[in-house]
């Protein structure tokens, strides 16, 4: 056994094929990789660039990608140098974006009551819509909360919907545009027709086509077009 720690990670190699990470502030996102229609690794971002980066140095016959596995945003990831050198990657990773987030809320910060969760930022209305707002109980921006968390009550089959077809389609445009009814399954997606979906995925590269169902299946939901 081969014990490696850092100060965020500790990498444990058990064997020459079994290896755990015990993660600090590692990027710990669902992430998933494929070599063209093989699939690599499923798991948190650190496992599968570990798992990514041996399957390379075995030898692939494709430029393998990693994918967020929820919204299928590719993640650019260095696979050179050793283990640590990539686990050191994702941790710079998992900073820069911890970072950014912190640094977008910086720059819209108002002046809110932040210690009650409350963060002002800037909205643009007509003046109509201010002649209505000041006239609610609590004031504007209790009424605009109280309409936010309404709308996502009522809208949230809708807003899943939505979500669903974005990350399936952008998956399906990286790795399978080249397939046979590609165009056809990507109408039947957004008219959620689940039938006609399925058939016309049946043909292609099993991982790819089963990870893009996984990924469209609250689209494909029967009341994902009343919904819509």
């Amino acid at each position: 056994m081969v014990l490696a720690w850092q100060t965020d990670y500790i990498r444990i190699v058990l064997t020459a094929d079994i290896t755990v990470v015990i993660l600090g502030n590692m990027d710990t996102r669902a992430a998933v990789s494929f070599a063209g229609a093989r699939f690599i690794a499923a798991g948190p971002l650190a496992d599968v660039a570990l798992a990514t980066q041996a399957a390379e140095s075995a030898g692939l016959d494709r430029a393998p990608i990693i994918f967020d596995a929820i919204t299928s945003e590719p993640i650019d990831l260095d696979l050179h140098g050793t283990a640590d050198e990539l686990l050191a990657r994702v941790l710079a990773l998992s900073r820069t974006t911890s970072e950014l987030g912190a640094g977008e809320s910086e720059s819209h910060r108002g002046p809110g009551r932040p210690r009650l969760g409350v963060v002002g930022r800037e909205i643009t209305l007509l003046p109509r819509h201010w002649d209505w707002l000041a006239t609610q109980p609590g004031g504007a921006s209790a009424a605009i909360r109280r309409l936010v968390d309404q709308a996502r009550v009522t809208h949230a089959g809708r807003d899943a919907t939505r979500r669903a077809q974005e990350y399936s389609y952008r998956f399906m445009t990286a790795m399978l545009g080249d397939q046979a009814g590609f165009e056809e399954a990507t109408r039947a997606l957004f008219v959620a027709d689940r039938e006609r979906f399925t058939e016309l995925t049946a043909p292609w590269p099993v991982p790819l086509r089963d990870h893009a169902r996984r990924l469209a299946d609250d689209a494909l939901s029967p009341d994902a077009l009343a919904d819509a």
